[in-house]
């Protein structure tokens, strides 16, 4: 397979419409182009891009991932390695893993990082080029996956949404500076292997990762008298022009340093200032001091003598920072720098470290006007060990969290006013990390900042996982209350409701009396919103809340008006109490039940009304904090709900594109307000491209239970039927799979809108001259007892007018006992009547209301009556 040569401006087009599935004849609609010129773009792409048929094509629309993500440029010329080269490219030939190994310095990531750049164009899905020396054990995951753009799809863990990415097609992967993870590479690196078949790994490491299949390709040094020559003159003639020429240094130097290219590239960083006598009387001493050393591996004390030689040439304030910088795996900047190095002023610091980076022991990038400095991996190991050595470690272990408390709480800071942070936070999160990873006692405070930092970049797993740490090093119940709810509400935001249970019970278990009333409420809070994911749910959680006459805090009476639903006077309490509290984020939360008890009852304009209330108070809530994201992302989940319950679809529809929801993106948590808002705009094609996207997700995701999510499955069906592509039938099995039923009847969540689905699709056919054996039993279902009051509006009406048009003699009792608070409702009920009375000023009526809501679909049919009549 290769890389695509150009491709033009309408076959980038055509490319981009062959995502979700869509026929040659569906692509010409959408471009105003004949069939026959989209049938010859397309097999203009398969060559292109050299790939079996057009559903490989359709991975590629779907995938934005086609470039190859590698490291920058390192700047200086690729000296010999031509053997190795070609060696390497046959391996990667022939094998999906091959190991580039070698002793540290050899200069493995370089060969690879040329290989990635001349192959990178034979994978289509592209790759990436992943420095794992700022990763610590058990962030290998998240590294790979932040390299190739894939982000968290809660419940999915970050592992399986890493592999679905690498199930998509071709990509490749070079996991550079392996030998701390051997063994969490090992295991990624075996579940790529077995689950992405068409991903190949590449990894440099000093030792063998132990993966069956895997290639091994060993590096030695540069040859003697051609190579390692070379590379000396190309480097020296950056420093000292007249030496680069001097071939007899140049020899007598890469022999004392065995060929090996770090060595070789200090070595020619001193040229300039040692020139020839100086540089062999240094490597001379150097030697002779570091003679006898043991252990298996010789080339190890070659490099260790030459970073020693090195060393030994600083000047003791060179050496006494140089040591210390070794405890960042991500790099520093000079304020970081100075933290760890406080007996000396930032002027001398910045001088030591311009030093030590013209000696090509630093190396310096720039971001945002900002210099930050990186040492190589083998480097760092020199410098910790030498710390260790001067007894110096613990001291700069405790400088080091102190610098990472400070930076967390500036940022911190930042960020909740509004600044600019989060560059800066990439930057410095692998050090944030690490500080958090300590074996101390005294990290909690660390934690939690790091936490909310991660949890405002979105990455809510990870935040979770940190908010719990923070709970292990509570010092009472009420940090450790803190640190769970914290946790449980980053599970909300995703939606992971027996998570979040799970974690408040626990704060109920192990915090005091008092605040045990407070985690056994919400507890019972999060039963109920998200009751179907729990097994039994009989009682509500009624059994956990305080018995007796008590008085309740305001989150109890929150949970007692949750287990006594549908009773209005309950909800009307908990919203009186929690807006007496005069807390927004309790309010927020006793109006949702408040809305969801009127909406029982029928009062639709009312529910809507509470849940403009609830969305007019998040607008005013921080989105970085948990417990207020919580409330947000269920606030934007009700809005576009009660829109739907009272026929707003325009208003749906904008809530469907808003993109300020604080999961925008995720692949099944928003898509399905989407699916029903289109589905019933009439914007058929997007309502199915969204579904596809939900429906994807979710199966990568293990298909959790979301039994919430089946009412979009089934609008999708809608989509489907009144599009005619076939496959309403499809989704209409798909709805009872998210809700993990056999028959709508059972699923609360389902019932309603598969009673409207079903009542709609047969008035299509009916409306297009097809007889339907199920139009009996649709306008039965579609009159049924629904538990869940958001649909009645759409069944009853559809079921209404399916009776008209079938010519029942009672039609006129259905369209009475369709009457409720819905827009669209009211629309469908106004031309049922004109059907059934020949008034053509109803019909030319209701077309108009279906125009104002922006029922397009439904509009359009309204006219094709009219012009029939």
């Amino acid at each position: 397979m290769t890389g695509p040569t150009e491709v033009s401006a309408r076959e980038a087009e055509v490319l981009a419409a062959l995502a979700g599935g869509r026929s040659n004849a569906q692509i010409a609609r959408h471009l105003h182009i004949s069939v026959r010129t989209v049938e010859s773009h397309v097999s203009s792409l398969l060559r292109k891009y050299g790939v079996a048929d057009r559903h490989e094509l359709a991975g590629l629309a779907e995938t934005d991932h086609r470039g190859f993500t590698a490291l920058a440029s390192p700047g200086t010329t690729f000296v010999g390695r031509e053997h190795e080269q070609a060696e390497l490219l046959a391996a990667l030939g022939s094998n999906r893993l091959v190991s580039l190994l070698g002793p540290g310095g050899v200069g493995k990531t370089r060969l690879a990082l040329r290989v990635a750049a001349e192959i990178g164009g034979n994978y289509p899905y592209g790759g990436a080029f992943v420095d794992l020396v700022p990763v610590r054990p058990g962030f290998v995951v998240a590294a790979v996956a932040e390299a190739l753009g894939v982000r968290e799809q809660p419940p999915q863990t970050l592992l399986d949404a890493l592999l679905e990415r690498l199930r998509q097609g071709r990509t490749l992967l070079v996991l550079d500076n392996c030998e701390h993870l051997v063994e969490d590479v090992g295991d990624l690196v075996a579940r790529i292997l077995a689950q992405a078949p068409e991903t190949a790994v590449l990894v440099t490491s000093r030792e063998r990762i132990g993966v069956a299949g895997e290639r091994p390709v060993q590096l030695g040094p540069l040859a003697l008298g051609s190579e390692a020559e070379q590379l000396f003159r190309d480097r020296a003639a950056l420093v000292a022009p007249e030496l680069a020429a001097d071939e007899e240094v140049a020899a007598q130097l890469c022999a004392g340093l065995d060929g090996v290219p770090l060595a070789i590239e200090l070595a020619a960083a001193r040229a300039g200032s040692l020139g020839p006598d100086g540089l062999l009387a240094a490597l001379d001493d150097r030697l002779r001091l570091l003679a006898g050393g043991r252990g298996p591996n010789e080339r190890h004390h070659s490099l260790a003598q030459v970073i020693g030689w090195s060393y030994e040439l600083l000047d003791d304030a060179e050496r006494a920072l140089f040591r210390r910088l070794g405890v960042f795996v991500g790099g520093f900047d000079l304020s970081a720098a100075a933290a760890i190095r406080p007996v000396s002023s930032r002027g001398e610091v910045s001088d030591l470290l311009g030093r030590l980076t013209d000696k090509s022991l630093l190396h310096r990038t720039q971001l945002d006007g900002t210099s930050r400095w990186r040492m190589l991996e083998t480097v760092r190991v020199f410098t910790l060990d030498e710390l260790g050595r001067c007894g110096e470690y613990d001291e700069v272990a405790v400088l080091h969290l102190a610098w990472a408390e400070s930076t967390a709480e500036r940022l911190e800071t930042q960020l909740v006013a509004g600044d600019d942070w989060q560059a800066e936070f990439d930057q410095v999160t692998a050090d944030l990390r690490a500080a958090v990873g300590l074996p101390r006692s005294d990290v909690r405070r660390l934690a939690r900042r790091l936490a909310h930092l991660t949890f405002a970049r979105k990455r809510f797993v990870e935040a979770r996982e940190h908010y719990l740490t923070a709970a292990a090093d509570a010092a009472d119940a009420t940090e450790l209350y803190d640190d769970l709810r914290d946790a449980a509400d980053a599970a909300v935001a995703v939606a992971d409701g027996p998570h979040a249970y799970e974690l408040m019970m626990r704060a109920a278990a192990e915090t005091n009396e008092e605040l045990q009333q407070d985690a056994l409420a919400y507890a019972v809070t999060i039963l109920n919103r998200y009751g179907a994911e729990f097994p039994d749910t009989s009682d509500r959680g009624a059994d956990l809340l305080p018995a007796g006459p008590v008085v309740d805090s305001v989150q109890v009476a929150i949970a007692r008006a949750w287990v006594v639903l549908p009773e209005l006077e309950a909800a009307e309490a908990a919203v009186a109490a929690a807006r007496q509290a005069g807390d927004p984020l309790a309010l927020m939360s006793a109006l949702d039940v408040y809305c969801t008890a009127v909406a029982t009852a029928g009062r639709f304009r009312d529910a809507r009304r509470s849940a403009e209330e609830r969305f007019e108070l998040a607008a005013s809530l921080p989105r970085h904090d948990p417990r207020a994201v919580a409330e947000i992302v269920d606030a934007f989940h009700v809005a576009s709900t009660t829109a739907v319950s009272i026929g707003d679809l325009t208003e749906a529809v904008r809530l469907a594109e808003l993109t300020d929801d604080p999961v925008h993106g995720h692949p099944y948590i928003t898509a399905p307000r989407k699916i029903r808002a289109f589905a019933l705009s009439g914007r058929f094609e997007e309502a199915v491209e969204a579904a596809d996207v939900m429906w994807k997700g979710w199966r990568a995701a293990g298909c959790p239970p979301r039994a919430w999510m089946a009412s979009a499955a089934s609008t999708a069906a809608l989509a489907h039927g009144l599009l005619g592509t076939g496959q309403d039938r499809v989704w209409q099995a798909r709805a009872l799979e998210i809700a993990r039923v056999g028959d709508p009847a059972d699923s609360p969540d389902l019932m309603a809108t598969a009673a409207f689905v079903d009542a709609r699709l047969a008035l299509h056919l009916l409306d297009s001259g097809t007889i339907s054996a199920t139009v009996a039993n649709a306008v039965e279902q579609a009159f049924a007892d629904f538990p869940e009051p958001w649909w009645t509006p759409y069944a009853r009406a559809a079921g209404a007018e399916l009776a008209v048009v079938a010519g029942y003699p009672d039609a006129e009792r259905y369209l009475e006992l369709a009457v409720t608070e819905n827009a669209w409702s009211d629309a469908v009920l106004l031309r049922a009547k004109g059907r059934l009375t020949g008034d053509r000023a109803a019909l030319t009526e209701a077309a108009a209301r279906f125009e104002r809501i922006g029922a397009r679909f439904e509009h359009a049919h309204t006219l094709s009556l009219l012009s029939h009549r």
